[in-house]
């Protein structure tokens, strides 16, 4: 029953991890990458469609992407779509491709972003803190029903105490990774 509650808790945490590393793909960072466009929805025969669910997204360069749509017609589209999505990105229409060029970022919303991944990175420690939390209870709550003894229930607790500690750390690199990623240049 301990090991099933520690193993909840490790599955949780790593969730909280894998929300995170999608959150923070959706950061531009000045470079071209394919996951700036994971969030766009275009309407596609009446249904939201994801764009890489109906066309071709490749980096063309370090500040280009291209876009590719399978159905030549959907190309207004799509563009559309890029717009409304608020990314603060303009693509350009050639009749065949769309072309999305990435703009540098400038100090200032380097630091904004900064700021940002910082908040999300705080987010996901405060989650993980919180399965922590839910672990350690219900480890008391499972000494007391199913008769546990004490030294089982602490030992669980340490374990749960080590798999937050890893998870924060891996929250700390992956914040300290693309803090990197934003600063430069």
């Amino acid at each position: 029953m301990m090991q099933e509650i520690v193993k909840d808790a490790a599955d949780r945490m790593g969730k909280s991890i894998e929300a995170l590393r999608q959150e923070l793909n959706k950061i531009r960072t000045g470079k071209a990458t394919t996951a700036l466009l994971d969030g766009v929805k275009v309407e596609y025969y009446g249904t939201m469609t994801p764009l890489n669910q109906m066309a071709n997204v490749s980096v063309l360069d370090a500040h280009t992407l291209s876009i590719q749509p399978w159905d030549k017609g959907t190309l207004g589209t799509v563009e559309k779509a890029i717009l409304i999505a608020d990314l603060g990105l303009n693509p350009s229409n050639d009749g065949n491709v769309i072309r999305v060029p990435i703009p540098a970022l400038n100090e200032e919303r380097r630091r904004d972003l900064v700021k940002l991944v910082k908040r999300f990175g705080e987010d996901a420690k405060i989650a993980i803190r919180n399965i922590r939390r839910d672990a350690n209870d219900h480890l008391k709550k499972a000494e007391k029903e199913d008769h546990a003894s004490e030294d089982a229930r602490i030992k669980a607790e340490k374990e749960v105490q080590e798999l937050t500690d890893q998870h924060v750390t891996q929250v700390d690199d992956m914040l300290k990774y693309k803090e990197a990623e934003i600063m430069e240049v």
